[in-house]
């Protein structure tokens, strides 16, 4: 049985943050091969540290996509963020790009040929969340977490802020009674800022976006609110820590509360199935709890390279199960519902576009979907015919 008191906590990260920044810079890349040509393969990842980003990775698509094309992209993108420290500037840092063709015998698996479907890029499991703790039936504590980092940046960008620098972190921390998020007992915030802020300073400049997310009286007692622990944070972003793409995986889905299959999403094209599987899995289960079936949904996909199907689909209602629904049943329905081959997962959704960068920081997971496909795999549109398909 589960438990129904309890603590738990989630972090965010800033799209300032050294590995958010790779992520930015190689979902860029994807963006830009995208936009040229749906059917483009990308994976590409990025190193930052003091003033200087490394871009690797194999891609196949439009030549028009040269190496400085994608060095100006990597400037745009940190330009986009609001660098422009000593340590790490977008004009002035050193650019390398080491980008070559994907190969061929990845691709000989993956492309369609015959009567041969496209294969998924890789082998791998998949997992999906959705729970009924938010409207956007996300895990409260990383929602709010994201909703603290991205109500600053928005003040920073806007100037209402300016004394915010783009490297920051939240962590909320809920306590649950019966089952349901009740309160905040601590809430963890660090932020970039500008010379001559002391702590205290720093910490009623943070308090007000704190206490506008957090609903109503959920606000932690006085001392269990941290903001920058340990005193300055004026060297931040890539300058104080180097960043790689993919190393906030936690981050960009369910904060912990959910189970990860351990691939990255940032700089793949979406014969990943790394990436448009997890999607996939996070737009059945949310349809799932949409449509009243269960409180909670997890949803495991697995996949193999080369082969188009997937090996597994398994579902856990948490034994919050309703309306007659049960995880077998589940188990055949989504499949019938949604084509999970990677091509059907890309048709359905949307996934060839050129939707990715805004998907870098603030999570994956519990977006607003978008009149030009972004967020795509967070409508509701499945759930009547979930329900249908269980009777």
């Amino acid at each position: 049985m589960s438990r129904e008191n309890y603590l738990f906590t989630s972090e965010s990260v800033s799209e300032g943050h050294p590995d958010k920044v790779c992520d930015r810079i190689s979902d860029a890349v994807v963006d830009a091969y995208l936009g040229v040509d749906p059917h483009a393969r990308v994976a590409v990842e990025t190193l930052t540290t003091t003033n200087l980003i490394v871009l690797a990775g194999e891609v196949r698509g439009p030549d028009s996509i040269t190496h400085e094309k994608i060095e100006q992209i990597a400037r745009d993108s940190v330009r986009s963020i609001g660098y422009e420290q000593d340590g790490f500037h977008w004009k002035n840092a050193e650019v390398q790009v080491h980008v070559h063709s994907q190969s061929a015998d990845i691709a000989q698996g993956v492309d369609a040929s015959g009567n041969k479907d496209e294969g998924a890029g890789d082998q791998g499991i998949m997992f999906g969340y959705a729970c009924r703790e938010t409207s956007v039936l996300m895990p409260a504590p990383i929602y709010l977490s994201h909703g603290i980092l991205r109500d600053m940046a928005a003040a920073r960008h806007s100037g209402e802020r300016a004394e915010f620098g783009p490297d920051s972190k939240s962590q909320v921390t809920l306590a649950y009674e019966n089952g349901k998020p009740v309160r905040a007992t601590s809430v963890v915030v660090s932020t970039q800022h500008a010379e001559g802020l002391d702590q205290i300073a720093v910490r009623e400049l943070v308090r007000p976006y704190v206490e506008s997310v957090l609903p109503d009286g959920w606000m932690c007692p006085e001392e269990d609110f941290y903001v920058n622990p340990t005193g300055n944070f004026v060297i931040g972003g890539p300058d104080g820590d180097a960043g790689l793409t993919g190393r906030k995986i936690i981050v960009d889905t369910y904060g912990g509360a959910a189970p990860h299959g351990g691939g990255a999403f940032s700089g793949k094209d979406p014969t990943k199935v790394d990436r448009s599987a997890a999607y996939a899995a996070r737009y059945l289960a949310k349809n799932v709890v949409a449509a009243d079936l269960a409180e909670r949904c997890t949803i495991q996909l697995s996949y193999a390279i080369g082969v188009s199907r997937p090996l597994s689909i398994y579902v856990d209602l948490h034994g919050t199960g309703k309306s007659g629904a049960s995880e077998s049943k589940l188990e055949g329905a989504l499949g019938e519902v949604m084509d999970l081959s990677p091509r059907g997962i890309r048709e359905h959704l949307g996934l060839s576009n050129p939707i990715y960068e805004r998907t870098a920081a603030y999570g994956h997971f519990g977006r607003t979907p978008q009149d030009d496909g972004g967020f795509s795999w967070e409508r509701t549109d499945l759930a009547d015919q979930i329900t249908a398909a269980l009777t």
